[in-house]
């Protein structure tokens, strides 16, 4: 695996990604990296850095089309260290083409998102499941918001930008309400002193409503033809 090179195309605002490259089995994939350094809190159902604590940068990694590692969280690790990356980030996985991400702003909530929608369905349906872990994901939605939440509201944002998604799904026309392995990450501000932290981030409070329009949006243009 060789180093990732730099290639420009920067999303303009707090929400700035840097598309990179790497050769990786025969095969140059891209990858996004958005890296703002201390100061966010983030939320995340990913492999690499899940769950809720201070994070420091955001890697969306693309994959080959059947990638057969079954270790996911030390493979994106190793292109972390590759990349010079230091203290805990997030780190996603997709075999969807991320150097067509799709970018959207509202009001000062930013979204970032990739998608690919060939393997989909509905979150409800018959089969029982596995616990055999999933392959990569498809539908990548990364969310910065400029203020601090508190835990209850970074679970809220996340159902919020969830529910938002479907939304932009079905306004596409698609019969889904996602792919089987959809990671979402959503980022806020670090609260200091004199800051309002947000209790809220409902589609009806005012960052969440929102952070809904921007993952709309960037969702409904990621999986456009």
């Amino acid at each position: 695996m060789s180093p990732l090179v730099p290639r420009p195309r920067p999303a303009p605002g707090p929400l700035s990604v840097e598309c990179l490259s790497r050769w990786e089995d025969g095969e140059r994939l891209p990858a996004l990296l958005w890296a703002p350094g201390p100061g966010r809190r983030m939320i995340s159902n990913a492999v690499l850095g899940g769950g809720i604590g201070e994070r420091a940068w955001v890697l969306n990694a693309q994959v080959a089309h059947g990638y057969r590692r079954h270790d996911p969280e030390r493979h994106l690790a190793e292109l972390a260290d590759a990349m010079g990356l230091s203290g805990a980030g997030v780190g996603l996985m997709t075999a969807a083409d991320v150097s067509a991400y799709a970018h959207a702003r509202d009001g000062g909530a930013e979204a970032v998102v990739t998608a690919g929608v060939s393997v989909r369905g509905w979150a409800a349906s018959a089969g029982e499941g596995t616990a055999v872990p999933a392959a990569p994901g498809t539908i990548n939605i990364v969310v910065a918001l400029p203020v601090p939440l508190t835990d209850a509201a970074l679970v809220n944002a996340v159902a919020t930008a969830t529910e938002a998604k479907v939304q932009a799904l079905l306004d596409a026309g698609l019969d889904c309400s996602g792919t089987p392995t959809d990671a979402v990450c959503v980022a806020a501000a670090v609260p200091r002193p004199g800051d309002e932290t947000q209790a809220f981030a409902g589609p009806r409070s005012l960052w969440g409503a929102r952070l809904a329009r921007a993952v709309h949006r960037a969702v409904r243009a990621a999986v456009s033809p």
